[in-house]
């Protein structure tokens, strides 16, 4: 079963058995389908179920010329909303199946994104077309959380808040700049790592590091599109899984100052999450790609 599957709502399915007739059913009654012909008689086929607002799941694998279609692997989905990125973007497909993760390339966040592309069919299609690369490309970047922790925010004056922001925005200038291969920015970005790290090693030793730090995107665990973030909440709303009856959050989170939605069920949630506080936790990202 795969780990995300909590994230929208089947957290209380055990048994392979009942997950089992649950992908079944799935199946023969889904909501959303695309196929395309990767070669003679036999196509790939992507089956979608929807069990609440945004969220389900996507089967895949081939269907042959009798329409018998054989499953290859599953994944939860959340489609988040609004415009994450215009920052370039790179396709990639995985080696061991017929799956596809997007690079993404921000300056906000200093790192770069990777996450699961939802819509690779969509990609499959435009490559057939030849309509690979697009200069102009945004995406929408959503969160799966099996869990997660509520905190309350960094008190900031105004002039602290100003502060901040001119600080993120020169930094934006400096990674653009080092990107292109400017010395004197990579020197610069250098020496401002320094100095933070010698402040922050200096407060740790009377504060709390939640205290010192307002939001972070940092990879997490072994897979290269799973991601640790700490960012303050923006909007919130709770939608309901239409066949297990769970609730779960939906929460806008404003990380680095990149915005995108995450999924979290409501009962695996420390804390009351409210706008203006920050949320923890850790998410599998995934992307759609807004050809």
């Amino acid at each position: 079963m795969h780990k995300y599957i909590k994230a929208i709502g089947f957290q209380d399915i055990d048994s392979e058995k009942e997950w089992n007739q649950i992908l079944y059913q799935a199946e023969e009654n889904f909501s959303g389908y695309e196929r395309i012909s990767l070669e003679e008689n036999l196509d790939y086929c992507e089956l979608k179920k929807e069990f609440g607002t945004g969220i389900g799941i996507c089967s895949y694998g081939q269907i042959d010329e009798n329409e018998i279609f054989d499953r290859e692997y599953y994944l939860p989905y959340f489609e988040g909303t609004g415009i994450t990125s215009y920052a370039d973007i790179i396709v990639e497909r995985r080696i061991d199946r017929e799956s596809y993760v997007g690079i993404c390339e921000d300056a906000k966040v200093g790192v770069s994104l990777i996450f699961h592309l939802q819509n690779g069919m969509d990609y499959i299609k435009e490559v057939q077309n030849g309509q690979i690369p697009k200069s102009s490309t945004s995406v929408t970047l959503a969160g799966l959380a099996v869990s997660g922790t509520v905190l309350f925010p960094v008190l900031k004056s105004k002039e602290q808040e100003q502060m901040r922001k001119e600080e993120s925005r020169n930094r934006m200038m400096l990674l653009s700049a080092a990107r292109q291969g400017d010395t004197e920015a990579i020197e610069s970005l250098t020496l401002d790592d320094i100095d933070t790290y010698s402040q922050v090693s200096k407060r740790l030793a009377d504060e709390d590091i939640f205290s010192i730090v307002d939001t972070y995107f940092m990879p997490y665990g072994v897979e290269c599109d799973q991601y640790s973030v700490l960012g303050e909440i923006l909007d919130m709303d709770t939608v309901e899984n239409k066949l297990t009856k769970e609730e779960i959050y939906v929460l806008t989170l404003d990380v680095n100052e990149l915005q995108f939605d995450i999924c979290v069920p409501v009962k695996s949630v420390t804390g009351e999450p409210e706008i203006g506080r920050r949320f923890k936790a850790n998410i599998w990202l995934q992307g759609y790609i807004n050809f």
